[in-house]
């Protein structure tokens, strides 16, 4: 399947915001709890530095946002987040969300790509990381709430650009 990744348009809102509701509702992901409808997601969306979109069998197929992890001294570090259509995991979406995410933070001028919160149940996601090189820095103990009240480790990850 040949897929495209490219900067979001409008018309993929709708789809956008079912991939990432569904991921803020498997609550296995991301830090948000509240899920998005169409006017926040597009004032979310559109605050990043770049959302992309993987297209493929013309639908999108996954997301993601890139932008600073902090500021000033530390504003040279990316931060990122993706998401990808439940029933296209396992094509390698991801992986070509996360290199094209590093190729888009090298040119917006970031050097590092650091993620502050990859839960330890989130196989798919760890092993994709440590396949590609990502360092991986430590643990925060019980650092993530999941949706049945227990709390889980988080990993810090990074890598350079």
């Amino acid at each position: 399947m040949e897929v495209v990744i490219r900067k979001y348009q409008n018309s993929d809102l709708p789809s956008m915001i079912r991939i990432w509701n569904l991921v803020v509702d498997d609550a296995n992901a991301f830090p948000q709890m509240e899920k998005l409808n169409e006017e926040d997601a597009k004032i979310y969306f559109d605050f990043q530095t770049f959302t992309g979109v993987a297209i493929g069998e013309d639908q999108v197929l996954g997301l993601y946002i890139l932008h600073p992890n902090n500021v000033g001294r530390c504003g040279h570090i990316a931060n990122a987040s993706y998401a990808v259509c439940e029933s296209y995991r396992g094509y390698h979406i991801g992986e070509k969300l996360v290199r094209h995410s590093m190729k888009m933070g090298r040119e917006f001028g970031f050097s590092l790509l650091q993620f502050n919160a990859v839960v330890s149940t989130n196989d798919g996601a760890i092993h994709l990381y440590e396949r590609m090189g990502f360092h991986r820095v430590g643990v925060i103990p019980n650092g993530y709430l999941l949706s049945n009240g227990n709390y889980e480790n988080i990993i810090i990850y990074y890598i350079e650009l």
